[in-house]
């Protein structure tokens, strides 16, 4: 199975239009039962935009969220969990995204198709649950820590963005031996390990879920838009759960009007996201990531700048 080609060539970049039309009927619904009884709607679609915008590209949507949150001086009642909950929009983003490929398999996993394409399916999935693993572990076992002490610290975050852009400009500009694999079927158990440990470092807000996976997945042998690709299918996974354990975990924080809030940024947040994966996957085909290294390392001054200047 060429699954690289099939992300390209036979992924709908366009929903059929009785899906427009429900996701248009429930970006109303979300803003109907929000706008009218709370005033901080507007930051709830800015902190949704920043989601969809930021989630898959590898500059960390975690510190984009923290930091918009306190300059537009967004308050609410459940913490990070809003943060964290939205993530939940990016997951359907990436399903509706990649349906077709999915449906193939889907199909492929229930013996429908060759046996080649069977093989495939099973080794990326394969691939996927063992990468999900290290993070869903330890993410797991010290959530409570991560949110108390990493979640309000804008120095914590503000290093995690230099350090991150330091490590894609290293791995970007020095000479590396050429990638072994250029297929999602092709994976390995070990590579998938790898960049299952490579993202535990994402549970450090500024460090970046993609940017970690897709840094992973280089150093493991894959190309560029290879481990781009996997990291999109280690989202749905990595984000759902964490999505769901962070919200049954604050269901005793949640008040009545917390619902629609959370409701309207997944869907921007699925919006914004659905239309930024088919953006960074043409971007990767052209482009490194040089440039995500230099707006990290600019972005971690400028919080440390606001930080000092007492501004956040």
């Amino acid at each position: 199975m060429q699954q690289n080609r099939t992300t390209t060539a036979n992924t709908i970049t366009r929903l059929p239009m009785p899906i427009q039309i429900g996701v248009l009927v429930l970006l109303v619904i979300s803003l109907g039962i929000t706008v009218p009884f709370d005033p901080s709607w507007w930051q709830v679609v800015v902190l949704g935009v920043v989601q969809g915008l930021t989630e898959f590209l590898p500059i960390s949507s975690t510190a984009h969220l923290l930091i918009a949150a306190d300059l537009i001086g967004f308050q609410n009642s459940i913490g990070g969990t809003f943060e964290i909950a939205i993530q939940f929009g990016t997951v359907i983003a990436v399903i509706a995204f990649y349906a077709q490929d999915l449906f193939g398999q889907a199909n492929a996993l229930l013996g429908r198709t060759t046996a080649e394409a069977t093989a495939a399916a099973r080794r990326l999935w394969i691939a996927v649950a063992v990468a999900f693993v290290p993070a869903a572990v330890i993410g797991l076992t010290f959530r409570s820590l991560i949110k108390q002490y990493l979640f309000d610290s804008p120095q914590m975050i503000a290093g995690a963005l230099i350090v991150g852009g330091i490590v894609f400009l290293v791995i970007e500009l020095l000479p590396h031996r050429p990638a072994r694999t250029a297929e999602l079927g092709q994976i390995s158990w070990r590579q998938a390990l790898g960049i299952g440990v490579a993202q535990v470092f994402a549970l450090v807000p500024g460090t970046s879920r993609s940017g970690s996976s897709i840094v992973g997945g280089m150093l493991a042998g894959l190309d560029r838009r290879t481990a781009t690709a996997f990291s999109f299918y280690l989202s749905i996974p990595t984000l759902g759960a964490a999505t769901m354990v962070d919200l049954l975990g604050s269901l005793d924080k949640i008040q009545s009007g917390d619902w629609g809030r959370l409701l309207l940024g997944a869907v921007v947040a699925m919006i914004v996201g659905w239309l930024s994966i088919g953006w960074l996957l043409r971007y990767v085909s052209r482009n490194n990531f040089v440039s995500f290294g230099i707006y990290r390392i600019i972005a971690g001054v400028v919080v440390l700048a606001l930080v000092m200047s007492g501004n956040l």
